[in-house]
């Protein structure tokens, strides 16, 4: 399960707690908190 400050690489991510998701586009990307509820953890 990534979380926030980890490289997972490119795809797309979506916050456990809200269910709203984050793109990242390159594999050196940072997951950045939650947009919607500052979550930190996806899946």
């Amino acid at each position: 399960m990534p979380t926030t400050g980890e490289k997972p690489g490119k795809g797309t991510y979506t916050c456990t707690q809200c269910g709203e998701t984050v793109i990242l586009d390159d594999h050196s990307d940072t997951l950045p908190p939650c947009p919607r509820c500052e979550g930190t953890d996806y899946h």
